[in-house]
């Protein structure tokens, strides 16, 4: 995968994100770790599932998909306020699917792609290596 100088890559999980920036080239990626903002995760992305009971008991699930869309609307924020001009979104298959529910039409507009592998906990190395790879 192509990724653009200065574009900000987005690796995420139902329970962790981590945020770099790419200081090298396209051709050559050299990620930097930039912080992220606080994630509300108390949002339940639409078609969500409704509050735990005896027939859906997993409130795991339902705190990761929560996770999940707090991040997306928080990229959507970024991408809003003109913070984010090219953004690679990187996620466990089940993450980026819930984070697709929520995507903002500028948000497509500046996503430049997308990885569906779960790479939080690995190493910078190991994420640049995955996103050449791509």
């Amino acid at each position: 995968m192509q990724v653009p100088q200065n574009a900000v890559i987005a690796v995420a999980d139902g329970e962790k994100l981590s945020l770099f920036q790419n200081e090298g080239n396209a051709l050559n990626i050299k990620l930097r770790a930039i912080p992220a903002e606080e994630i509300d995760s108390s949002k339940i992305a639409s078609g969500g599932r409704h509050p735990s009971s005896a027939a859906n008991p997993d409130d795991d699930q339902q705190e990761e998909d929560g996770f999940s869309g707090g991040v997306t609307d928080m990229l959507n924020r970024q991408v809003l306020d003109g913070k984010i001009k090219d953004l690679v979104i990187v996620a466990a298959p089940r993450t980026l699917g819930e984070m697709r529910k929520g995507y903002h039409k500028q948000l497509s507009a500046v996503l430049v792609g997308e990885l569906d592998k779960d790479l939080t906990g690995h190493s910078v190395l190991e994420i640049e290596k995955a996103l050449e790879a791509a």
